[in-house]
Formats: C-alpha cells, structure tokens, sequence
C-alpha cells in the first residue's frame, strides 16, 4: 500500500480525528516516533521508496532529500512557513507542496501581543525575582498611544495590527506586496511604503514575513540604527529574519530598548549564546502556533490538504 509519513511531534494528538481519514483512503501511515524533530537521513530512510505523501514540521526538505523520495507526490505543510522545503526542487519534480494556511494565524498574533506586554512591563523578570524572593518595582511603560509598525501584511500581521488597535496603540503595516488595501479600508489602519520610515516612527516592529534571501538580516546594524532608542522589537516568524550579531550590539549599546523574540536562528540556541544573558531580550522556544486550537486546526487542514493533492492527477516527475 501507499505510505503518508507524518513527521510533526504533536500531530499524534490528533489521529483519532485524522488518521482515519487517511486510512480509509488506502494509505498507511508512518510516524515520528522519536520525539523530536527528524533529520534529513531520518526522512529519507523513511520515504525513500513506497511514501508517496509527506506530513511536514518544522523537519528539513532540501533538495537533496526531495531527490530520494522517489515516490513523492504532495509535501502537505503542518503549519504556515515553508522555508525548510526547497520549493523549487519540489516544483522541478512535479512534487504538489500546500500549507495550512489559516490555522494558526489567531494564536501567533495572540503569542506576539503576549510577549510585548511581556517586554514593556518586564513581566518575566520581575515574576522571577519575587519567587526568589525580592519585592522590588520594575518600571514599565504604557503601550497606549504607541505607534507599533507591522512588518507583512499577511493573515499574522493583520491580527497582529488589530489586537494593537484594539489596546489602543497606533497600527501601521508596511508590505510591498499588499495588493489589497480593502482590509486597511475597513479597519482604518494605516500603510507605510518605506521601510525606512516606519522604522524611524516606530515605538514598536513587529516582524510577521517569510524567510526567503531577500528577507535574510532584515533587520541588522543599518536598520536597527534607524529605530528609537526606546524601540521594542518583536519577532515571531523566523530567526533568520534578525542579524542576531548585530540586534546583540544594539541592545547592549542602548540603540533599541528590548527585543522578544519566539524564534532563533539556531534552535534550539546555546544556552551561553551572549543575547541570552541580556534581560532586555525574552525568547520562547517558538510555540507561538502550539495552542490546543491551532494544532487541531493544523492537524485536520494538513491533513485534508495532503489527500486533496494526492487525490489530483499525478504529474510526471522530473
């Protein structure tokens, strides 16, 4: 029989719900079984031969992996980002590739607005220091009438723009690629077309775009040196996206106030990494769609999209 490997830790959660459906379609199904995200000799030994749909995570799809799974037909994302999947390659082998695209938009926009409220009142800090023992004020600022500029326009920094107003802080979105302004039209919130000035008006950046080359160190020396000085940055959709060197320098010397970030470029990061010995910088360790809601979205969507693609006329492969 075909085989779907599905390689997300949590998805196991939810077979009662959405492994039959795959059974019943005439699949059987390989699991991760080991706890933690696969490698690339992990998956290929796997799907080499027979698994004709893959389940993906946050698990690494390079080229040379997609080469190796001669059967492969649909890469059905458990999530949003697919920058751990060489689409390109996928699109040379007649490989189908769709994310869950709506399932955990809600709960990221809710983890950013989370960690800011985190970073302006240093919430984490002082709950660490009374439960050592210490009763001491730590003071924090208001977010009211700060203006927060959003950086993508996607269905993430939407929410993320709305939760912002609705607090009373002062939205702006800049994305190059919005084409449609009606959603800026009803919410009244506002756009910006330089980056660069939205980063100068900013009391807060939020970074909601993908990882691609162009977006890699987005924010680094140059842009960070444009920011207030009394800027927060929030990051929760890849470590990429930030010159870690670089954000290290601007908080140590004062240039920016404080960054949260849910993301790094290496995860998990050394625990004697220099940015996390700095109390003005938070990381969480990229749970910012791991709600109950948004995985048994994830779960049921990925799945749905994954039969839908093999369900399809296959393409000849390259």
């Amino acid at each position: 029989m075909p085989k779907v490997l599905i390689t997300p830790k949590s998805f196991a959660n939810y077979k009662a719900s959405v492994y039959p459906l795959i059974i019943e379609q005439g699949y059987d199904i390989i699991e991760n079984n080991l706890g933690r995200t696969m490698t690339e000799a992990e998956i290929v030994e796997q799907a080499r031969e027979g698994v004709v749909g893959i389940i993906i995570g946050v698990d690494p799809l390079p080229a040379e992996v997609l080469e190796q799974c001669k059967d492969l037909r649909a890469v059905s994302k458990y999530g949003m980002g697919m920058d751990n999947i060489d689409q390109d390659k996928a699109k040379e082998l007649g490989i189908q590739l769709r994310n869950a695209a709506g399932s955990n938009h809600i709960s990221v926009a809710e983890h950013a607005i989370g960690l800011l409220f985190a970073l302006a009142r240093n919430i984490p800090h002082i709950v660490a220091a009374v439960k050592q023992g210490y009763w001491e004020r730590s003071m924090g600022i208001e977010l009211t009438g700060k203006t927060i500029g959003v950086i993508g326009g996607g269905q993430i920094g939407r929410e993320v723009a709305l939760r912002a107003k609705g607090i009373g802080m002062k939205p702006v979105i800049y994305d190059p690629f919005l084409r449609d302004e009606s959603f800026l039209e009803a919410s009244g919130i506002g756009r910006m077309h330089d980056l660069n000035q939205l980063l100068e008006l900013s009391d807060v950046v939020s970074l909601h775009l993908p990882y691609t080359p162009q977006t890699k160190h987005l924010i680094n020396g140059e842009t960070l040196a444009r920011m207030k000085p009394s800027a927060l940055l929030i990051n929760t959709s890849r470590g990429e996206l930030v010159d870690e060197d670089a954000l290290y320098a601007a908080l140590t010397s004062g240039g920016i106030a404080g960054a949260a970030q849910d993301v790094f470029s290496v995860e998990p990061p050394e625990a004697a990494h220099p940015l996390l010995q700095l109390d003005r910088f938070l990381l969480t360790s990229h749970t910012g769609a791991f709600t109950k809601e948004a995985v048994a979205r994830m779960a049921t969507l990925s799945t749905q999209n994954l039969l839908d693609m093999l369900s399809a006329p296959a393409e000849q492969k390259a």
